[in-house]
């Protein structure tokens, strides 16, 4: 699933042009170069390379992901883009679970695609695999644990409900959105605990 999605984010990139690769991502401060030098730079990632980033960078998660994005990117976006290509179906990662391989492919694959305009249909597992991951991750590992602790997921085009507490209703997508700290898609949810997850975004 995760080189599905590789693969299908290194298509829609290269129709862009160099004006759209300069766009605001939904990921603050970062341009859509900045988000897929950062794809790059994590699907390089190995076990021991991340202890030692981390090391590096006084176990500061945005430190290190700083200079990831620096060491990834390329000299223009076509050279990026095939530094994407030539990553596709690496299977290294870092030592955490697999499935946060695809909340990266997804989640940053929407960082580029929404301010571009671009649509995209995910696999729903991985959709669904990664908003399980997200609600289950404490905040400190860049999930919603806490978020969600007292509110019940349902997404309305899949068969389950993830918590307990009041519903929040939209789809996988939207709700993983939301979850992973993308204000834009809270506009997107509703139901009675709604109001409770916007408010602490």
């Amino acid at each position: 699933m995760v080189h599905t999605e590789r693969a299908a984010l290194v298509e829609d990139l290269a129709h862009l042009d160099d004006k759209q690769w300069d766009h605001p991502s939904l990921c603050e401060g970062w341009t859509v170069h900045d988000v897929v030098a950062h794809l790059v730079d994590t699907a390089r990632t190995t076990r021991l390379g991340f202890v030692g980033g981390m090391i590096r960078a006084r176990f500061d998660f945005d430190r290190q992901n700083a200079r990831g994005v620096r060491r990834r990117r390329g000299a223009s976006p076509q050279e990026t883009l095939e530094r994407l290509r030539q990553v596709t179906t690496r299977t290294s990662a870092p030592p955490a679970p697999l499935d946060t391989r695809l909340v990266e492919e997804v989640v940053h694959g929407e960082d580029i695609r929404r301010p571009l305009g671009l649509t995209h249909t995910y696999l729903p597992e991985a959709v669904i695999r990664s908003l399980r991951l997200q609600a289950r991750t404490s905040a400190s590992f860049g999930g919603a644990k806490e978020a969600v602790a007292a509110l019940q997921l349902a997404p309305t085009d899949a068969d389950l409900t993830i918590g307990e507490g009041p519903q929040v209703h939209g789809t996988a997508l939207s709700l993983l959105l939301a979850i992973s700290g993308r204000k834009e898609a809270l506009a997107e949810l509703d139901g009675p605990g709604a109001a409770t997850l916007r408010a602490g975004a």
